[in-house]
């Protein structure tokens, strides 16, 4: 009697330590998935801001594209929504990415734009900024697929269900554009000078 007293007292210690052990394992993955989350939404937020000085850029030299313009402010806010799932903040910041291409096609019918100092700073900005956006995004997805995994296979997804630890979602592209939201502007190459700028800074005048 005694031993089958031990033998169940150690079965108890070897379960409860693996569900705190699993359930820790839970909490740290749930923690830098939202972690990973905030690194995504600080990026996020500074190309809303660098896409909202672009806009202002380009308006100063072809006002006259109203609806180009208006689409891409549109998109912007709404990109700027609050309360977005990262599935829901993916499509949005397509439709921005989709809006701002077509912004920067106008730019190629204005060479004094296009050699505007301002304009290519920020165009380097933004190209740095999705870059990094790209990097946090594959970092966040990975963090999801761990807790994900965690959460769905046995035995990990006991634990999972009574503590209510669930799935997060990826951050992913949807439609035809698998890639992370992107901007390319072709200038990977080009020597452009610090935007010292373009946060705050002045409205070029359009060419007399």
């Amino acid at each position: 009697m005694t031993i089958a007293i031990i033998v169940v007292v150690v079965l108890l210690v070897v379960v409860v330590g693996w569900a705190v052990a699993t359930y820790n394992g839970l909490v740290r993955l749930r923690n830098l998935v939202q972690e990973a989350w905030r690194q995504i939404d600080v990026e996020l937020t500074r190309r809303h801001d660098l896409i909202g000085n672009l806009v202002e850029t380009v308006k100063g030299y072809a006002a006259h594209e109203r609806g180009t313009l208006e689409d891409v402010v549109t998109a912007r806010s709404a990109a700027m929504a609050p309360g977005q799932s990262p599935a829901q903040q993916a499509e949005s910041e397509n439709m921005l990415s989709q809006a701002l291409g077509r912004l920067l096609a106008i730019a190629e019918a204005y060479p004094d734009l296009k050699a505007n100092q301002n304009f290519l700073a920020l165009q380097t900005e933004l190209t740095s900024t999705e870059d990094r956006i790209a990097s946090a995004r594959r970092y966040y997805n990975a963090t999801v697929r761990d807790l994900n995994t965690k959460v769905e296979t046995v035995p990990s997804n006991i634990i999972a269900g009574m503590f209510h630890v669930g799935r997060a979602e990826y951050f992913e592209a949807v439609g035809e554009q698998r890639e992370a939201p992107r901007v390319d502007f072709g200038q990977h190459d080009a020597v452009i000078p610090p935007p010292s700028g373009y946060a705050g800074g002045t409205t070029p005048p359009p060419p007399a």
